[in-house]
């Protein structure tokens, strides 16, 4: 039985006593990474039997858990957590630091718990322990599915539990061993030409191959290997949106780039999907142009996008690109809070006398290791704050397109065309995407 867990993770295993917890874990885990409630009461008494302090020794657990997750450190909690209650604590502490879960449940008939209770030396309780753990474990399993584990796995025999391989596999977000370099581009929001005349600035080939936008259209190189990276907002606004996409799903199709999703992306996504959605901010432009186009083309699109991860790590962790920045806290993890992060950025709560919301500044407080490399809020000029640099410098409201050579960390730059789009906002104050 191959048992894929994804490398952030809080792994619980959850059964009776003797149904083989520790035994498993330490065959598939690093001693570090196995936090057990019996090894925290011995750090506190001595004892790993003294149930006297097993509350005691549970603050110390949950206390070490914090610690290892805010490190971004897989953990395997071995204990019972055959009760609702216990799992909840876990799991909401997986919630707090943006942790995958996964429940490891040793289903094992009671009477074989019973059995190798008698066998073990180092226990000292008798069997009415283990029958309150078996109902308490037979209670909870019927409604565990409703505990938001991301994924749940259940052994049932001893065969099972034997045969398990365990495979680590990456989170979707982490590109550690792209080292580059790369071509970093900002917000293109439909600037087809500017686009290709950024690309063609950077070194890279373009050649059409077809007219037939339900099939690749564009073969994109560069002489030197480099890669572009596309910050997300394709969409809405500028007068080429469909020969953007059309692009940029060749080019990360062919291994030429990565691109991160920004959120006129995901609303154009809902609106292809038939769902009820206004009209607003340059969502108009995108359905008009892409009116001319077939529904293939439609869903090539809508998978494209579905497809697009939130942010990545890139060079070892020391490169971070995500559409609206991603503060240190978040990066590399994977929940609601990074997606909303990576898509809006952080937001005061107010508006300001435009109607649009007041954003607040994430990046004055950033002192992380990693290049964070972001767009989403234009400005007149890319500059750096705190080893961090927004690269929206409003293409489709008359501004310019910039992109970010990385690891160089050189600017280069195409002036916009034209004024293809009305700012809320006066451009060169800070405008809001």
């Amino acid at each position: 039985m191959q048992i894929k867990i994804p490398e952030l993770s809080l792994v619980l295993l959850v059964g009776a006593s003797s149904s083989g917890k520790s035994t498993f874990a330490k065959k598939h885990f690093l001693p570090t990474e196995i936090l057990s409630s019996d090894n925290c009461r011995a750090l506190i008494s001595d004892d790993e039997n003294n149930q006297s302090v097993t509350k005691d020794a549970f603050e110390v657990l949950h206390f070490i858990a914090a610690k290892r997750l805010a490190a971004g450190k897989f953990t395997v909690i071995d204990a019972t957590n055959v009760q609702t209650e216990a799992r909840k604590s876990l799991l909401a502490l997986a919630r707090q630091y943006h942790f995958m879960s996964t429940a490891i449940v040793f289903n094992l008939l009671e009477n074989l718990c019973h059995e190798r209770n008698k066998q073990r030396t180092d226990r000292h309780f008798g069997p009415p322990v283990i029958h309150k753990q078996y109902i308490a474990l037979t209670d909870s399993l019927q409604n565990i599915k409703q505990e938001r584990f991301k994924q749940i796995i259940i052994f049932d025999s001893v065969a099972k539990i034997n045969t398990a391989k365990i495979q680590r596999v990456l989170l979707s977000n982490n590109l550690k061993h792209e080292q580059g370099p790369f071509d970093i581009i900002g917000d293109v929001h439909g600037c087809f030409d500017e686009l290709t005349e950024l690309l063609e600035k950077l070194g890279y080939i373009i050649k059409i191959q077809s007219q037939n936008f339900t099939q690749p259209v564009y073969t994109v190189t560069h002489p030197k290997g480099r890669k572009a990276i596309f910050l997300g907002d394709l969409v809405d606004r500028g007068i080429k949106i469909p020969e953007v996409l059309r692009l940029v799903m060749d080019m990360v199709a062919s291994g030429t780039a990565f691109c991160v999703h920004g959120n006129h992306d995901v609303k154009l996504v809902r609106k292809l999907k038939g769902r009820n959605v206004k009209l607003t901010h340059g969502l108009l432009e995108s359905v008009q142009q892409l009116e001319k186009f077939s529904p293939d083309f439609h869903q090539q699109i809508v998978d494209f996008i579905n497809n697009l991860v939130n942010h990545y790590l890139l060079d070892g962790g020391k490169l971070v690109v995500a559409h609206a920045g991603m503060k240190e806290s978040l990066q590399g993890r994977a929940s609601g809070k990074v997606r909303e992060f990576a898509l809006y950025g952080q937001t005061t709560g107010k508006t300001d006398e435009f109607g649009l919301p007041v954003r607040y500044n994430w990046a004055a407080d950033y002192h992380g290791r990693a290049v964070v490399v972001y767009g989403h809020t234009p400005i007149a000029k890319a500059k750096w704050l705190n080893n961090t640099i927004c690269i929206d410098t409003g293409c489709v409201f008359g501004g310019q397109l910039t992109a970010l050579r990385y690891p160089e960390k050189e600017l280069v730059s195409v002036p916009a065309k034209y004024t293809y789009f009305k700012s809320i906002k006066p451009f060169l104050a800070e405008t809001e995407s």
